[in-house]
């Protein structure tokens, strides 16, 4: 490299190595800065380090000064902290919707925003490879297309697959193509989801994101803007468990004290909720769905539905038809 390119790349060299081989346990004296620079192919001079080092502090890198037996330099913050990377790395080493190949990817990346000790800290708490992962790998495609229609105000249509006992995918609806408005992205129970409206039966409906193939971006305009002008995403993830549909209604539960947490868990401090000595009554709404059921079946006899009574008849028809399961 010609000793002018190499001067001129100097700055630069200078930032990778306090934002790799710096942070607030590791710092570095002038004359191994000059060193690391030198394997690099670029000479330098402290009175030019102390100029460059102030102009980095002057561009916005916090570079602090260690005095002890000799002075030593350190970069003091970075645009990520450790326990904020540590919170990233966990949610991608959760997720259900990223697969264990593009899990392992975006760690690396993430790991390049802080400095090579930080980066060996956050790789021991990576476990991986045994988690339940989704299989298909387009669904970072699948994101970028549906919000490129999203902002391009247009229709998308797709094929939507399911699971069959052998396990095998098969198109729903013998592989017939869906057409939707797209108009949110959220992510619910561990999973990706398209909120959409389907102008075919005038409807919000919504999709797992990793089970949509085929995506394309339609040349008709997206309808539904008047039913989505008021939507509110929070309130419809309370209301919709494990994201599976139903009929919104308004449910009357009668619960053991125990449960107070729960309830407010799932549907938040608005949640009207009535004190009945060691227990309490609260009215919520909901998309009544199997899920729904499931999830009430499951607190036993600390929750009863008291309203409306076709949803407390659906209750108890499922627990018969557990039971009969067993006779």
């Amino acid at each position: 490299m010609a000793k002018s390119s190499s001067q001129k790349l100097k700055i630069l060299y200078l930032m990778k190595i306090f934002l790799e081989r710096t942070d607030c346990e590791h710092s570095l004296t002038l004359a191994e800065i000059i060193k690391l620079l030198a394997d690099e192919n670029i000479s330098a001079e402290r009175k030019s380090l102390y100029d460059d080092i102030n102009t980095l502090r002057a561009y916005g890198m916090n570079i602090e000064t260690v005095r002890d037996s000799s002075v030593r330099y350190y970069l003091e913050s970075r645009l990520f902290e450790l326990p904020e990377l540590k919170l990233l790395v966990d949610a991608v080493q959760a997720s259900k919707f990223i697969t264990a190949k593009k899990s392992g990817e975006l760690i690396k990346k993430l790991e390049k925003f802080s400095s090579t000790y930080e980066a060996m800290r956050l790789n021991r708490q990576v476990y991986v490879s045994n988690r339940i992962k989704a299989m298909n790998e387009s669904i970072y495609y699948n994101v970028d297309f549906i919000h490129n229609a999203i902002n391009d105000n247009k229709k998308i249509t797709f094929k939507y697959y399911e699971w069959t006992p052998e396990k095998e995918k098969r198109l729903r609806h013998d592989g017939a193509l869906y057409s939707v408005s797209p108009w949110a992205l959220t992510w619910d129970d561990e999973y990706y989801y398209m909120i959409a409206y389907d102008s075919a039966v005038s409807k919000i409906k919504h999709y797992r994101v990793d089970k949509m193939v085929k995506i394309s971006i339609s040349d008709e305009k997206r309808e539904g803007s008047e039913v989505f002008e008021d939507f509110d995403m929070a309130i419809y993830s309370k209301q919709t468990f494990g994201m599976f549909g139903g009929e919104l209604t308004t449910v009357r539960i009668e619960c053991d004290n125990s449960l107070a947490g729960v309830v407010i868990d799932r549907f938040g401090t608005d949640v009207t909720m009535l004190p009945r000595g060691e227990k309490f009554e609260a009215s919520i709404r909901v998309m009544v769905s199997p899920t729904f059921i499931s999830w009430a079946l499951g607190f036993g006899s600390k929750l009863k539905i008291l309203s409306p009574t076709p949803v407390a008849e659906m209750l108890k028809d499922t627990a018969k038809a557990a039971l009969s399961m067993y006779d």
